[in-house]
């Protein structure tokens, strides 16, 4: 009896000794375990959507480039009917163009004054020198006197007009001015570099001021705008590291980090439900700025992986 005890001492001594060697070696090939957060994002640009606007109304009469094309800042993209106020450009580049030969004119007049007023200076000094020597009457001295007087007035009458005319001139080249702005409010331009997404009006359309005509992706980075639940809130950091990938598969269309956290919790707003979604959850925005080689179409629906260790 005693033999059976003690043989069975030494049985549970070997089987608790092997079940800790295996223990042990579990533990010392079980991987590091990684967190992951994993939720939908949509791909949009790093300067977000713009949409193209149009400063005035008129009829579509040309557009230079449509969906796809790349442009830079200041490339003209649609043009509006401007005969009305390519024709008000005209007329006040005219009227300046008459404006200066009225300058001309009275410059020329007033040229033509001050010879005179120096010759009759000249006159009523000489005759006042006679005078003094009974060499002429003092009527023929008060009569050059008159004259010299009539003509520095003329003169200094002259000089205004030209001062008037100068005047008028500074308000006809604002006339040109305010034309040129009207007139370029008719063409609508690439307010960065970047790409067109949509074109929403044909040539011959008749639109409206401030009708939106399509929408424009600045250049730059894309990234990954996602919502993480409340519970994970508190674990994402900026500079985590996270990839994106297909719905539902493992594969990776692009890597990238967090570079932006939400300050706060708010409502689903991505891929909500709609209104009747009555879950009572809040979420953080977070987005994820992928790298430059990132070749995904703006506006799709992906799932984002944050990886948190």
């Amino acid at each position: 009896m005693i033999k059976k005890i003690v043989l069975l001492a030494i049985v549970q001594v070997i089987l608790i000794g092997c079940n800790t060697k295996s223990e042990q070696k579990i533990n010392k090939t079980a991987p590091e375990v990684t967190h992951q957060i994993v939720g939908l994002a949509e791909i949009q640009p790093e300067k977000k959507i713009i949409s193209l606007f149009s400063q005035t109304g008129g009829f579509v009469r040309e557009i230079k480039h449509d969906i796809g094309d790349t442009i830079k800042k200041g490339d003209v993209i649609a043009v509006l009917d401007t005969q009305l106020e390519q024709a008000q450009l005209d007329q006040a580049i005219s009227k300046i163009a008459a404006q200066y030969a009225t300058i001309a004119n009275n410059t020329a007049q007033l040229g033509a004054l001050e010879v005179k007023t120096v010759n009759s200076k000249e006159t009523y000094n000489r005759n006042a020198a006679l005078f003094q020597v009974g060499g002429t009457t003092k009527q023929d001295m008060d009569n050059s006197k008159f004259d010299y007087e009539v003509a520095r007035q003329n003169q200094t009458a002259q000089r205004q007009v030209i001062a008037q005319a100068k005047a008028r001139l500074g308000e006809l080249q604002s006339d040109v001015q305010y034309a040129q702005t009207v007139l370029s409010q008719k063409t609508v331009c690439a307010p960065y570099d970047g790409s067109i997404l949509s074109m929403d009006i044909k040539v011959g359309n008749s639109i409206s001021t401030n009708q939106a005509l399509g929408d424009f992706a600045p250049a730059g980075n894309l990234i990954a705008i996602t919502e993480v639940d409340e519970l994970f809130a508190n674990q994402v950091r900026i500079g985590m590291k996270a990839y994106v990938r297909s719905q539902g598969k493992n594969d990776t269309l692009a890597t990238g980090r967090v570079y932006l956290l939400s300050p706060y919790l708010s409502k689903k707003a991505l891929f909500s439900d709609g209104a009747a979604n009555m879950e009572d959850r809040r979420v953080r925005e977070v987005r994820i700025l992928l790298d430059k080689n990132a070749q995904l179409i703006i506006g799709s629906r992906v799932e984002s992986v944050i990886i948190i260790k």
